[in-house]
């Protein structure tokens, strides 16, 4: 299994496949527009927009999981994130993370890299999978671990 295995609803109502980003290098983050951790949506489009051209992806999947912190509409967050944040890396439509309803890809993410001491759940926004160019993942990295001081490890991927 590997993630192009899955498709996900785009934030515009499309259905799409992630094996359309097979031979990239991926991180997938679960996002939200009023969390303390919503500045980093600087942080990961400038990682964007330095590696996209080396093939690296960012993948935004809002959550209203964690405190009710992406009350929004698919149209609220694409235009908040757009004109807060210039973002340009492709979002999806809100998705759960966690329990009987979590999105299958994230399913599958916790499953592939646990959290601290193994937990499968995801405690946060803002947790972030590292998906290396087979569609493997790679690493976790904790919500409050910026996307600055995760750059080094992407670049090994590169």
């Amino acid at each position: 299994m590997s993630v192009y295995e899955y498709e996900a609803k785009s934030i515009d109502g499309e259905q799409k496949s992630l094996s359309d980003y097979q031979g990239k290098v991926l991180l997938i983050v679960n996002t939200a527009s009023k969390c303390g951790f919503t500045p980093q949506y600087k942080g990961l489009q400038q990682l964007y927009d330095r590696y996209h051209d080396q093939g690296f992806e960012v993948l935004g999947f809002p959550c209203n999981q964690f405190a009710g912190q992406e009350p929004g509409t698919d149209e609220d967050i694409k235009e908040f994130c757009t004109h807060t944040y210039q973002v340009t890396f492709p979002m999806f439509a809100k998705v759960d993370v966690n329990g009987e309803g979590a999105h299958p890809l994230f399913q599958y993410l916790t499953r592939e890299a646990p959290g601290v001491m193994g937990t499968s759940s995801i405690k946060w926004n803002f947790t972030k999978f590292l998906i290396d160019r087979n569609g493997n993942v790679v690493k976790r990295f904790a919500p409050k671990t910026e996307p600055e001081k995760i750059e080094h490890v992407i670049k090994e991927y590169l």
